[in-house]
């Protein structure tokens, strides 16, 4: 009788231990227990045998779980299991442009800022470092044992959707609007990511957010994304496909539903595309708290009465991981038959299989990545690349020859909202750093100790002064040059919950700068008649930057810059490096150029089916320099199927600056027989000329950068004639009237 009595009480203990860690999980998303829980020598189960395959690891390690253990190491914020010696570990970290809210880190220039530079080589440079300075962390952290969120080896990043819409406040985590260049960078920052250990990851990478998501923010734990099978397989699917084919290892499933169904519950984008078509053999996470909004009624989709039933669907849907609580349910939809057992082991045994690969259950040193060095972090090297990126990434939208400056002007005016704001570095999803450096730093550092420098905030970021006076734009009176730095930042524009100045939950639905800019703007150039002003305006997303060309003698765009955002834009200002970016998204001249927000059809959006005239094209940047190009050379005006040809042009540098040119190639079907895009871009490379200076630039053409997606969602290949564009900008003819160079062009016969 007292021994029943006994194992009763460890019963209750045990299974107040449960019910405690469940609540805990569930009520603070940070919560991940510390645990002295050690894996060295006093554990010896066969699942911490590296000799032993990964396959035999999973399954005697899922062999010794309970059912409650199960689901819980299948949340976000696992637990530790002290029997088995292993410690807690969260699934949950962010990568977006540096290791995210986990100290200091270094803070490249956000997503959309990479994508500007077109150059998928700088991309996996970039996520290499990062993956470095991840495993650094990871190595100090573990070495305290602490084993916090935001502390693991599984990154939740790159943001692959498609910047479809410019008022869609995360458009900025994105790469731009075109699939073809969202797949070469996503691509190559997985890669960089994840490294190229034949057995380790070095990190692991997540495509996000799958599919059809980009807004409305207020709506997205609701919303249904319609899209149609062509637009789905043109524009919508390619870069998550892309990534699949890099190895990425995991996909995030979207809060939205998609065509009906919701994201992570979709059996036509999990089982039918991503698993049977793609053979993706990761593991899918949900977005965090997506499987709670299948229960709920008020804001959510209504498909599930309570979390067991939708813990039950998830993961009948292949969604191995939650991010959430929801999965703190399935030992009760094991109960009532909702789901087995076996189904949640199918689940766990991929999931766990990351873990494996990432060695976490492997003896110290036996790691490659176990003896990187904390001294990676922010290091010299790291720093010289975010401002690489960042200077690469800078676009110069307008310049009437006052830029370059010179750096020793008798006197400097440095104005506006963002010159010296430390927000305008980071976007979103961001690390910190203790040395950021501002645009006003940045200017300060790079102009001589015989100028002078003056420094007035001049208007806030989105209302008006309430002190009616206005000693700051007499300045532009009597300075040589005054540099307005302008635009908008994360307070704006960003995600639900995230944008604290924003009344539409971080979208843009008024696409302007805030008036109150624009009203200074008109002071200053009111105030310094012929003398210089030149505009730097910050931001992650299109914006009517009208008033802004008319008012300001040069006008660049430097997005969300990184850390060494200031001394970047200092680069650029004064000569040291040339601009060098390009528009990835197109900026419209009004909204009213466009669709309608929660309208998921491409027609009339993006370069590819805008036939109205846009303010800036997508593709488009200037330069200090001048490029021409020569007649195309192509290897013959015919391809046939299974064949490709070759084609080649001279670019040539015409101005008196060394430079970087960004080569773009762009085809057209002139024949098809369904909707086709205007034109496509299919290709790109950056190409460093000395002035005076030419260098041959190669593209190969394959058959399949003719396909066309026909109505069905199918990709073929029809016959006909197809136009070749190569240039520094897309062929709208707005880049011409922006000061672009002119395109070379050429017709093939697909036979």
């Amino acid at each position: 009788m007292k021994k029943n009595l006994f194992n009763k009480a460890i019963l209750l203990l045990l299974f107040g231990f449960v019910i405690t860690s469940c609540k805990k999980t569930a009520e603070s998303p940070e919560a991940v227990e510390e645990s002295e829980v050690s894996t060295e020598a006093s554990y010896n189960f066969p699942f911490y045998d590296p000799s032993l395959s990964i396959e035999e690891r999973v399954e005697d390690l899922i062999s010794r779980l309970t059912l409650e253990e199960k689901s819980l190491q299948m949340m976000h914020n696992t637990p530790a299991i002290d029997r088995l010696g292993i410690p807690p570990y969260s699934y949950w970290n962010e990568a977006l442009h540096g290791v995210g809210r986990s100290g200091k880190a270094t803070v490249f220039p956000q997503a959309i800022g990479l994508g500007a530079t077109f150059d998928s080589d700088l991309a996996f440079r970039v996520a290499s470092a990062i993956s470095d300075e991840a495993r650094a962390k990871y190595n100090a952290a573990k070495e305290k044992g602490y084993h916090k969120q935001y502390g693991g080896l599984t990154f939740w990043s790159p943001n692959v959707n498609i910047f479809r819409d410019p008022r869609w406040g995360r458009g900025q985590e994105t790469y731009g609007e075109d699939p073809y260049l969202t797949s070469i960078i996503g691509a190559s920052f997985v890669r960089g990511l994840q490294g190229d250990n034949d057995k380790y990851l070095k990190a692991a990478a997540c495509a996000k957010h799958y599919a059809v998501h980009s807004g409305p923010e207020k709506l997205r734990h609701q919303f249904n994304a319609v899209a149609n099978m062509k637009d789905m397989w043109e524009t919508y699917l390619p870069a998550f496909k892309a990534l699949v084919d890099a190895d990425v290892e995991a996909v995030m499933c979207a809060y939205n539903s998609t065509n009906g169904e919701p994201c992570c519950a979709n059996s036509y984008l999990i089982d039918e595309v991503l698993i049977d078509e793609w053979g993706f053999d990761g593991h899918v996470l949900s977005d965090c708290w997506a499987i709670a909004d299948f229960y709920s009624q008020d804001n959510g989709h209504g498909v599930a009465a309570n979390a067991a039933e939708a813990a039950a669907m998830a993961v009948k849907s292949n969604v191995s991981l939650n991010c959430g609580a929801s999965y703190g349910a399935l030992p009760e939809a094991v109960e009532k038959g909702l789901v087995t057992e076996e189904e949640m082991d199918d689940q766990l045994r991929i999931l766990l299989r990351t873990r494996f690969k990432l060695g976490l259950f492997d003896p110290e040193g036996s790691n490659p990545y176990d003896d990187i060095p904390k001294d990676v972090i922010n290091s010299d090297e790291h720093r010289a690349l975010a401002r690489e990126v960042a200077q690469k990434g800078i676009v110069m939208l307008k310049n009437n020859g006052v830029l370059p400056l010179k750096n020793d002007l008798s006197k400097y005016f440095v104005t506006g909202p963002n010159a010296a704001n430390v927000d305008i570095l980071l976007g979103n999803y961001y690390g910190v750093n203790p040395e950021m450096v501002t645009i006003l730093e940045g200017v300060t550092k790079a102009v001589s100790p015989a100028s002078q420098l003056q420094y007035r905030l001049g208007t806030m970021l989105d209302r008006q002064s309430l002190n009616p006076q206005d000693w700051a734009s007499g300045n532009a009176g009597n300075s040589d040059a005054t540099i307005a730095v302008l635009g908008i930042s994360s307070l704006l524009e960003g995600e639900e919950g995230e944008s604290l100045a924003s009344p539409t939950a971080g979208d843009r639905l008024d696409y302007n700068l805030p008036k109150n800019q624009i009203d200074y703007l008109q002071r200053l150039r009111n105030t310094a008649g012929e003398r210089p002003i030149i505009a730097v305006i910050t931001g992650g997303s299109p914006m009517n930057l009208a008033k802004v060309h008319e008012l300001a003698d040069a006008v660049l765009f430097v997005w969300y810059p990184g850390e060494e955002g200031g001394n970047a834009v200092a680069d650029v200002l004064f000569g040291k490096m040339s601009p060098s970016g390009r528009l990835p998204i197109t900026f419209p001249k009004s909204l009213d150029q466009l669709p309608a927000y929660d309208d998921y059809s491409m027609e009339g959006r993006t370069y590819k089916y805008m036939d109205e005239d846009p303010m800036y094209p997508f593709g488009f940047g200037l330069s200090y320099s001048s490029f021409s190009y020569g007649t195309m050379d192509v290897s013959s005006e015919t391809i046939a199927e299974g064949e490709e040809l070759s084609v080649k042009v001279k670019v040539t540098n015409d101005g008196r600056y060394d430079a970087e040119e960004v080569v773009q190639l762009y085809i057209s079907d002139l024949e098809a027989s369904v909707r086709i895009p205007n034109f496509q871009l299919q290709g790109t490379q950056r190409v460093h000329l000395q002035a005076g200076n030419s260098e041959e630039v190669n593209f190969k053409i394959t058959p399949e950068m003719l396909e066309l997606v026909n109505n069905e969602g199918k990709r073929v290949l029809e016959k006909g004639e197809f136009k070749i564009y190569l240039g520094g900008s897309s062929p709208m003819k707005r880049s011409l009237e922006l000061g672009a160079s002119k395109l070379a062009e050429a017709v093939v016969t697909l036979q």
